[in-house]
């Protein structure tokens, strides 16, 4: 479906100024976005700078393919907003045209949101983003976004000067060994070890990175995109994933910081209906080499137990 997107645009907007409040005023202005697949195909990512005259802002999307449903779900992170994801859109493509849709809130009034891609096989490919208030009887276009490409090939975008340097380690390609507790806060002392890969891409002008994991499961190939992004209003950085198995939900993130060579990030999670902490860290980081590991606490934080530990030596 989104093969015809891979690579490097530039990109021409002219967005609304208000929306749902019977205004006819436009803006528009220029940008950039960078698209390539995740997922072995089954996933993508696009990262954008967005020149609007208020200031230039970063922002990526994050999709994946659900094989039951035919359907994609496409979410959007805005670098000013780093600790959320919005709540995605979901739908799929005919012919020259994909139309997504989903529910949010504007301004604390509920809403529906349409997503469309046109003339996606065209030389200018552009997609639409429009609001319903009553429920899709009416539509009030916001946004329309016209695209020309620059390049086949996808190439990061620069680098925002007042980066973190917390994650630069991660990217590249990384050999994976991974080991594996059967079942988790049970007493279990079986582990499955296996191999993968990882290759990894700055984002949000190195405020964040993304992730492409692959995982040869004993039963099976799994694949999996991990999604960071840093919050320079407390420090932190919110760590998501999103398992190619169930595709259509990003899950919770964890939360922290590096210190001292160690990065630890801890969230709120459920284990079978039963309300747990996840703690991540990673830890002995090389040019080469690096942990990562994965704990749960059924107490609180006040106890841990490791279930999982990956190995990363640098492929390239």
């Amino acid at each position: 479906d989104w093969h015809w997107l891979v690579g490097s645009w530039d990109v021409w907007h002219r967005r609304l100024k208000d929306r749902l409040a019977g205004s006819d005023e436009w803006e528009e202005f220029p940008g950039k976005s960078t698209f390539w697949q995740t997922m072995g195909g089954l996933g993508n990512v696009d990262d954008n700078i967005v020149d609007i005259p208020s200031g230039t802002y970063r922002g990526l999307s994050v999709r994946a393919f659900d094989p039951a449903t035919r359907t994609w779900a496409i979410w959007w992170l805005d670098g000013r907003a780093a600790t959320r994801i919005d709540p995605p859109v979901h739908g799929a493509f005919k012919a020259e045209t994909g139309t997504f849709l989903g529910r949010d809130t504007y301004k604390g009034r509920p809403i529906v949101m349409r997503f469309r891609w046109n003339d996606i096989h065209g030389a200018r490919p552009w997609w639409e983003q429009a609001f319903s208030p009553d429920d899709g009887a009416s539509w009030e276009v916001n946004w329309r976004n016209y695209f020309t490409r620059t390049s086949k090939e996808p190439r990061p975008l620069p680098k925002l000067a007042d980066a973190p340097k917390d994650f630069d380690f991660l990217v590249g390609r990384w050999k994976v060994r991974h080991r594996r507790l059967r079942e988790r806060l049970v007493g279990s002392d079986q582990w499955d070890e296996f191999g993968g890969t990882l290759a990894n891409w700055p984002v949000l002008g190195g405020k964040g990175n993304v992730g492409d994991n692959v995982m040869e499961f004993p039963k099976g190939t799994v694949r999996g995109v991990g999604l960071r992004a840093f919050d320079a209003a407390s420090g932190e950085w919110s760590s998501w994933w999103l398992d190619g198995r169930e595709p259509a939900a990003i899950a919770a993130p964890v939360r922290g910081r590096f210190a001292d060579g160690t990065g630890t990030f801890v969230g709120d999670d459920t284990l079978q209906g039963r309300a747990v902490k996840t703690r991540v860290q990673w830890s002995r980081i090389t040019p080469t080499s690096a942990r990562w590991e994965q704990s749960m606490s059924a107490d609180g934080g006040a106890t841990w137990e490791s279930n999982w530990i990956s190995d990363f030596t640098r492929a390239g």
